[in-house]
């Protein structure tokens, strides 16, 4: 049998070789130490980059799936680096996958050339789920229809679905603030399509039970002033969740002349997104300050019911959310604010105040894009704004209301008082 010379089966064999990696981008887009990539077979992976290198594995842990991505790069005592879950804190090396554990998870070669990050698997990569499978695709199996649809950084309801998949509210919170900062400087491109969650993920710490029997305290305690911004902060959990699904949920959302929602409309929930955010993280500091942290104390689900109400109809979204709950944030401003000054908690009373001046832009941004949509659709805004909120919200609007902090966000009275209970 003829035989082939070495240096053409070496060079054959690279070309095979070569077949099966996969370019996934710039190096410069992966400034996260963690980056998750979905293969189209369903074993995603992680890309992790630390000190210049590039590491990749299954980023689900092979002792009970623990999401690898969200877990931390340490350095072993032997030097060696290792990525830690953040459920049972079992260590993979990066170089192998090894684990003092005895577990082993698979690893794959990473390659960087002229400035491209390449990955050896034999399945395609995205940066967000694949819509459809290679198992479960009719039609076209092309490569390029399997792709079609697939969103990366640039997209903003990327970054949506990607934080409200995020169970840790303090990696929630800064990857919203790391999305605003891309978003204002242009680096996030376009609105993009991806469908969001149902619901929000949470920590599973947390303990969580009904809304009525959640104890706020009144502030007059150390004890209550923490329960008090323990629930604050749980609010402000969940709007942070609000402003990225009124982003990803209504993303293709068409007026009835067919124009879609204009870019300065995404914009606004953006910095929504960043206030609750920052709200969060001032709220987190402080009960640290004060000998505790969110999750010490129960929370409940309770506002993501109107997330869930109003996922079909976008102008009862911005009334109950934006124009009946922040709103009502505004009227309990003033009390909340004397319990705690009335201790001398003076720190807590600063937080409080950023968080209300902040408040009464989202109402404002709320009624803004109420208004818009009714003026663009031929509707009277009032007369409609008065049917949404008792086909979505429980009861009538109850007083004391705060007068001057509604009509800061441009709410008159007219808006509000014909919705409280006759007397």
């Amino acid at each position: 049998m003829e035989t082939f010379p070495e240096e053409l089966v070496s060079a054959l064999k690279e070309v095979v070789d070569n077949s099966s990696w996969q370019c996934v981008g710039d190096k410069e887009r992966f400034k996260s130490p963690c980056t998750k990539l979905y293969s189209e077979d369903g074993e995603h992976l992680v890309l992790i980059h630390t000190d210049g290198k590039f590491y990749a594995m299954d980023s689900a842990c092979p002792h009970e799936g623990g999401p690898l991505e969200q877990g931390d790069i340490e350095e072993l005592c032997n030097g060696r680096l290792a990525l830690t879950c953040p459920w049972h804190y079992f260590e993979f090396c990066l170089d192998d996958g090894s684990s003092s554990s005895g577990l082993q998870n698979q690893v794959y070669d990473v390659k960087v050339c002229e400035g491209k990050v390449y990955i050896k698997t034999p399945n395609a990569l995205s940066f967000a789920p694949w819509k459809n499978s290679k198992f479960e695709r009719s039609g076209n199996t092309e490569s390029e229809e399997s792709a079609k649809g697939v969103e990366d950084e640039s997209s903003l309801t990327y970054w949506a679905c990607r934080i409200l998949c995020t169970a840790d509210p303090e990696e929630k919170a800064k990857l919203t603030q790391q999305a605003q900062v891309l978003w204002n400087a242009g680096k996030i491109v376009e609105i993009g399509q991806t469908q969001p969650p149902t619901q929000p993920k949470r920590k599973e710490n947390l303990t969580i039970v009904q809304p009525g029997r959640i104890k706020r305290g009144k502030g007059g305690t150390l004890s209550s002033r923490i329960a008090l911004l323990h629930s604050l902060a749980n609010i402000e959990q969940w709007a942070i969740d609000l402003s990225w699904d009124i982003i990803a949920r209504f993303a293709l959302f068409q007026l009835q002349c067919g124009e879609k929602l204009p870019r300065e409309f995404f914009t606004d929930f953006v910095k929504v997104a960043g206030d609750e955010a920052k709200h969060y993280c001032l709220l987190q500091k402080r009960l640290t300050d004060l000998g505790s942290t969110f999750g010490d104390l129960p929370v409940h689900n309770g506002l993501w019911q109107s997330a869930s109400d109003t996922a079909h109809d976008l102008l009862g979204r911005l009334a109950i959310v934006h124009m009946v709950h922040e709103a009502r944030g505004l009227d309990v401003h003033p009390q909340t604010l004397q319990r705690f000054s009335a201790q001398g908690d003076e720190a807590s009373a600063r937080v409080l105040e950023v968080i209300y001046t902040d408040e009464i832009t989202h109402v404002a941004a709320g009624l803004k894009w109420f208004t818009y949509i009714c003026a663009k659709e031929q509707q009277d805004c009032l007369s409609t704004f008065h049917k949404l909120v008792p086909l979505y919200f429980k009861g009538y609007l109850k007083p004391p209301f705060n007068t001057e902090g509604r009509k800061s966000a441009g709410m008159s009275e007219e808006w509000y008082l014909p919705l409280v209970k006759p007397s």
